[in-house]
C-alpha cells in the first residue's frame, strides 16, 4: 500500500507500508520525493512526528545548492572566469529534472548545458565538477587529453570522481555530449 502525502514540509512524502515491517522507520530521498518505509499497522498520527523528525535530519545533510537557473549561471560565470580565462560562453545553462543516468550534458553546437536536479544533495564541489566537466565541453567536445586537462585544472576532480563513482554513477554519467 502506497500513500502519497504532499505538505508544506520540504520534500513531497511517499509511505510505503509493509506488513514484513514491525518496529522501524526509515526513509530515503528518491528524485526529489521523500520514501518513508513504515510497518503497515502504524497509524499516520503515529507516523506524522517521525516524518517530521526525519525531514529536519535529512535537510541538515542536505548541502543547501543553488536552486535557481540564475544561480547556477553565477556559478558557471566563477568557474568560466577562474579555471578558463573567462573564455568561454554557453546560451543557457538550468537544472533539468529528466537526467536519471548522467549529472550534465552539453550541446556544444547549440551552447546549452543541463545540469540534474539530483546534485543538489550532493556537495557544493561536485556540482562545481560537473559544472568544469560541461564548460569545458564548450572547448572540447569529446573526452579526450585535451578535455581531460581542461577539467583537471579543478583542483577536486579527482575527489568529485571518486565521490561519484562510489555511488556508481560516475562512468559514462557526466558530459555525454
Amino acid at each position: 500500500m502506497t500513500d502519497s502525502n504532499t505538505n508544506n514540509t520540504a520534500w513531497p512524502v511517499e509511505i510505503i507500508r509493509s506488513k514484513n515491517r514491525k518496529k522501524t522507520v526509515s526513509a530515503e530521498l528518491k528524485n526529489g520525493v521523500l520514501c518513508v518505509r513504515a510497518p503497515a499497522r502504524m497509524s499516520n498520527k503515529e507516523l506524522a512526528p517521525i516524518i517530521e523528525k526525519l525531514q529536519k535530519r535529512l535537510q541538515k545533510k542536505v548541502r543547501r545548492s543553488p536552486q535557481s537557473d540564475a544561480d547556477l549561471e553565477e556559478i558557471a560565470r566563477q568557474l568560466n572566469q577562474t579555471y578558463f580565462a573567462g573564455g568561454l560562453q554557453w546560451q543557457s545553462i538550468r537544472y533539468v529534472t529528466n537526467q536519471n543516468k548522467r549529472f550534465g550534458s552539453c550541446t556544444p553546437s547549440l551552447g546549452t548545458i543541463r545540469i540534474s536536479h539530483r546534485l543538489a544533495t550532493m556537495p557544493e564541489w561536485v556540482l562545481k565538477y560537473v559544472v568544469v566537466h560541461e564548460l569545458a565541453h564548450l572547448e572540447e567536445a569529446n573526452h579526450g587529453p585535451n578535455f581531460w586537462a581542461l577539467v583537471n585544472q579543478y583542483p577536486l576532480t579527482e575527489r568529485a570522481r571518486g565521490y561519484l563513482m562510489a555511488i556508481g554513477l560516475e562512468e559514462d554519467a557526466i558530459g555525454e555530449t
